[in-house]
């Protein structure tokens, strides 16, 4: 594959990512919309994000006016290049901030200087793995400023939540996490969450949970049955979309789990808003497209 072509499906993944809510996002946003009281300040927001998602798609304009950190990943397979990919897909975030699919959001955290171009030290952030079959898989997801806000760690035990070092624990911070966001995050959010791990893994890993379909199951029937759990309580607390009460304060929640060392317990949380704008691509060696991946 040439790069001029890798380029071209780079930008489309791109803009596609910005504008088009995936399938299974918006069907949640659906449920939510469906379960909220006729009339009420919760069913008028979910509905206005509704109307947000079909004219962004329609006018193939950013879903929302923070386009968020780039967060790319890559599965390389033995014919492409980790060099040759990254300059492809730094020419094709320049070249989407300049059609408008990208807001000019890479600011220089010592001077304030914005370049413009959404290039800078850690922008995009890449993260590369080998594949483990001949397609080039590339993911990514636009993360808005708000909800990483309110995205939080808790270091158990916690006696301010009297939570110890369990899946008891981890229930009641991920019960705080939703409460302490309130809305502030652009909710109803999903939460991605890892137990364990050291404070960088762990919120690597809750962040890679995000790429879960929305109405999978966790293969780990423990974590299972605690996402099950605390989504229904998380929508019992009235808290609402936007903050405006109602029943639905999550769309979703995805639990993953590391080892950690025995001095520390880690709950990372990655709280998304409900513009959960992700999405990912298959390409051949020849340049072709094989495959949407949250499209269906």
């Amino acid at each position: 594959m040439d790069a001029k072509t890798l380029q071209k499906h780079l930008l489309e993944l791109i803009r596609r990512t910005s504008t088009q809510l995936p399938q299974d996002v918006v069907r949640t946003v659906e449920k939510g919309l469906r379960k909220e009281k006729k009339g009420s300040t919760g069913q008028y927001a979910l509905q206005v994000i509704k109307d947000n998602v079909i004219m962004a798609k329609d006018k193939s304009q950013p879903l929302c006016q923070d386009t968020g950190t780039i967060i790319c990943y890559a599965d390389l397979p033995k014919w492409m290049d980790e060099i040759k990919f990254r300059k492809a897909y730094e020419k094709a975030v320049v070249q989407a901030t300049r059609l408008g699919y990208l807001r000019q959001n890479s600011v220089d955290s010592i001077t304030g200087e914005n370049s413009g171009t959404n290039l800078g030290p850690g922008s995009p952030s890449f993260h590369f793995h080998p594949a483990r079959g001949k397609s080039l898989t590339v993911k990514m997801i636009l993360k808005g400023g708000g909800c990483e806000n309110v995205s939080t760690q808790y270091s158990l035990p916690d006696t301010r939540l009297g939570a110890g070092r369990d899946l008891e624990g981890v229930r009641k911070c991920l019960l705080d996490a939703v409460v302490q966001a309130q809305g502030k995050g652009c909710g109803p959010g999903i939460l991605g969450v890892c137990i364990g791990g050291d404070r960088g893994s762990g919120y690597i890993a809750a962040k890679e949970t995000l790429f879960r379909p929305m109405d999978d199951v966790n293969e780990d029937k423990r974590l299972a049955r605690l996402e099950k759990q605390v989504l229904k309580e998380a929508n019992g607390l009235g808290i609402g979309p936007m903050g405006f009460g109602g029943e639905t304060s999550l769309l979703g929640l995805k639990i993953t789990h590391r080892n950690r060392v025995p001095a520390s317990f880690f709950v990372s949380v990655a709280y998304m808003c409900w513009a959960h704008r992700r999405n990912g691509i298959m390409l051949t060696e020849s340049g072709k497209l094989s495959r949407w991946l949250y499209d269906s």
